[in-house]
């Protein structure tokens, strides 16, 4: 999601979880979704479920599993309807804003590369204001591929071209991490605590981010002197 250098080398990042708090998402699927299956098909809320979790294992990994219209298909339910009913959820992580607004001011091509399909990145922009921070909004559905998948990185350049050596990616999925990583991306770091409502991330992979004021340009700035 941030450049290293001029204006004109570029970002990669992802929303839920690394710009917004990934609890909204978790709760949407793992609780409000079964409640909506189980009262729209009559069935008990706990078979509804453990439905709703197995149909959610089969499709991980997969482009689909990110799709709201495979997902309103599949379980046919008004999926983006529910999404806009409790969109009051959605929170931004402490201190998105005052990172963006300083890679502004620093001239940096801020771009936000999303699994999020596009009608929830809608709802997400909308609620959140956050829109107009970045110079492109690119989902994943645009490029046929998840971010985690092969190729993913070096289809991006079609799009955006970008030095893989001068870019920074914030992401709070690993596998998403990893596979930047084969791609040549330079600069990773990992979301120490995605969900706010969860345990932090263990994992030692990669860098970890707990609160961007900790890497804001200012900050290090203050930090060197």
């Amino acid at each position: 999601m941030v450049p290293v250098g001029r204006r004109d080398k570029l970002p990669a990042g992802s929303a839920d979880g690394t710009l917004l708090d990934l609890h909204f998402d978790n709760y949407f699927w793992q609780t409000f979704v079964p409640q909506m299956y189980s009262q729209t098909h009559g069935i008990d809320e706990k078979a509804a479920y453990d439905l709703v979790m197995s149909k959610n294992l089969a499709a991980r990994g997969s482009l689909d599993w990110y799709c709201l219209d495979y997902w309103e298909e599949e379980l046919k339910l008004d999926v983006k309807g529910l999404k806009a009913k409790i969109k009051h959820k959605i929170c931004i992580r402490p201190n998105v804003e005052a990172l963006l607004r300083e890679l502004h001011v620093h001239e940096k091509r801020v771009l936000l590369i999303t699994n999020a399909h596009p009608s929830s990145l809608a709802i997400k922009m909308e609620h959140t204001g956050i829109s107009d921070y970045f110079h492109e909004r690119i989902s994943s559905h645009s490029l046929k591929l998840a971010k985690e998948h092969h190729g993913f990185w070096e289809t991006l350049k079609e799009l955006e071209p970008y030095d893989p050596e001068r870019t920074i990616l914030f992401d709070d999925s690993l596998p998403v991490l990893r596979q930047a990583q084969r791609e040549g991306i330079k600069h990773l770091f990992a979301i120490q605590k995605p969900d706010s409502q969860r345990p932090e991330l263990t994992s030692e992979e990669f860098p970890q981010v707990e609160d961007f004021f900790h890497i804001l340009p200012s900050t290090l700035k203050d930090r060197e002197q």
